[in-house]
């Protein structure tokens, strides 16, 4: 995969995330962009999942990692009911924080690699026998997914139980009454 791709790939996720600083409705649309374009990079880049040595152990560790952030990123997401009684969502700072700061980071390993810090990479996997590159390759994809998958299972969650409770709404009574 050449540097130009992976760049294009890692700006459309970071603004995909910038996107949802806005106030936006809670709908199929919303929960489904942030999928299907850590899917796509996932196709681009994912050939397999190694899982000897210890690269289960890393692929795990990863997933963990992806979770946690993408946990704390669904609940320091604002959710409210919209006039329509529709939940409405806005990332905080903290939660696209984290999601740029993932981003940034998966990208500054991949780049480092490529440039010079390959053979430290190398000796490290050996020395904790991870068995290579695609080893790498598989815990850094699936710990996105971990992050979009749990940030949109919490956001859905938080945003049905608002939905669910009753509108509060001021009722006047009349003198008369």
């Amino acid at each position: 995969m050449n540097t130009i791709t992976m760049y294009v790939i890692n700006a459309i996720l970071v603004l995909m995330v910038i996107r949802q600083i806005r106030e936006h409705p809670l709908d199929l649309r919303s929960l489904a962009v942030p999928v299907l374009a850590v899917g796509a990079a996932a196709v681009l880049f994912l050939r397999s999942v190694p899982v000897s040595g210890n690269d289960i152990v890393l692929e795990l560790a990863c997933v963990a990692a992806g979770a946690t952030m993408g946990a704390v990123a669904g609940l320091t997401t604002k959710l409210r009911r919209g006039p329509d009684g529709r939940a409405l969502g806005r990332a905080g700072w903290l939660a696209a924080s984290l999601w740029i700061a993932a981003v940034g980071a998966r990208m500054a390993f991949a780049i480092a690699a490529a440039n010079g810090a390959g053979p430290a990479i190398a000796r490290f996997s050996m020395a904790h026998q991870i068995t290579g590159q695609a080893a790498w390759v598989a815990a850094l994809i699936m710990m996105a997914l971990a992050d979009v998958l749990t940030r949109l299972v919490v956001i859905y969650v938080r945003g049905r139980r608002l939905t669910a409770t009753p509108a509060r709404s001021a009722v006047r009574i009349g003198a008369s009454a």
